[in-house]
């Protein structure tokens, strides 16, 4: 009977100490839940934002603004080298903006081609994503093109931890970390809206995503570190709303060349 009885208690300590882990997790997922429908509310961000490919070469950052309560939009400035436009851009840095659906670079005026005496490039988003890829970010509602849209999938991670405060950014913060391991991949990329396969080709080989976020005591994202395998996206928030409309440039400033980069895929 003492037997049977320590059995019991240890089994009802391992059971409360199961529940309690369980409700740790959702105090935490409901935490990162509220930042990211507090985003979503907003619609759009001054953001800074880094990628590392881990290939060896420069990271790729971009400054600027993200719009995605009515539609995906950015207009940003990204380092010329680094994103491979210095043939059409002399300056160290290139504006790039993204809207109705299509990509527009600030670029040089060319001497001949599609490009002469004009000052934007236009590329739509279906040549560089595929038609379903655009449709993606085209809909009523760009959420998932933004960049708090890795808030939605953290529902399917595997694990997930409060690391503490921390200051970020002058800014005092939580900072929670969520990993999704390979069997839970695939509805972590259905939940960002991945239809054109761009998560797919990136996370090819890797085990698990971690996602670091670091929320403020307003409830909002401060900065959102991701990392898949060698390539690192480092996202952070100067500030969220009152940021300037996204628009296209005058359609007789812009050299569309859509078409002859679906034919050069096309040909490769």
């Amino acid at each position: 009977m003492a037997t049977a009885g320590c059995g019991t208690r240890a089994a009802e300590g391992a059971g409360e100490k199961a529940a309690g882990v369980v409700d740790h997790s959702e105090a935490i997922l409901a935490a990162l839940t509220r930042a990211g429908d507090r985003a979503d509310d907003i619609g759009s961000a001054q953001v800074e934002m880094t990628t590392e490919l881990g290939l060896g070469g420069a990271p790729i950052a971009m400054d600027g603004t993200y719009s995605w309560g009515d539609g995906y939009a950015y207009d940003v400035q990204m380092d010329t080298k680094a994103s491979q436009m210095q043939t059409l851009q002399d300056d160290p840095t290139i504006r790039t903006l993204f809207v109705d659906g299509a990509y527009y670079y600030d670029v040089d005026p060319q001497s001949s081609g599609p490009l002469a005496g004009k000052e934007w490039m236009k590329v739509d988003a279906s040549a560089m994503l595929g038609e379903q890829g655009a449709q993606a970010l085209s809909g009523s509602s760009g959420s998932s093109g933004s960049p708090t849209a890795s808030l939605k999938g953290l529902k399917y991670a595997d694990d997930v931890d409060d690391l503490g405060t921390e200051t970020v950014d002058g800014k005092h913060t939580t900072h929670y970390r969520a990993t999704i391991d390979e069997s839970r991949m695939g509805r972590f990329k259905d939940a960002l809206g991945d239809q054109s396969g761009i998560l797919g080709s990136v996370t090819g080989g890797v085990n698990s995503i971690s996602v670091d976020i670091w929320v403020g005591d307003d409830d909002l994202p401060v900065r959102i570190l991701q990392t898949m395998g060698a390539m690192k996206v480092t996202i952070d928030f100067e500030k969220f709303g009152a940021t300037t409309e996204v628009k296209a440039p005058p359609a007789a400033q812009t050299g569309d060349l859509t078409e002859a980069i679906k034919e050069a895929g096309a040909a490769q």
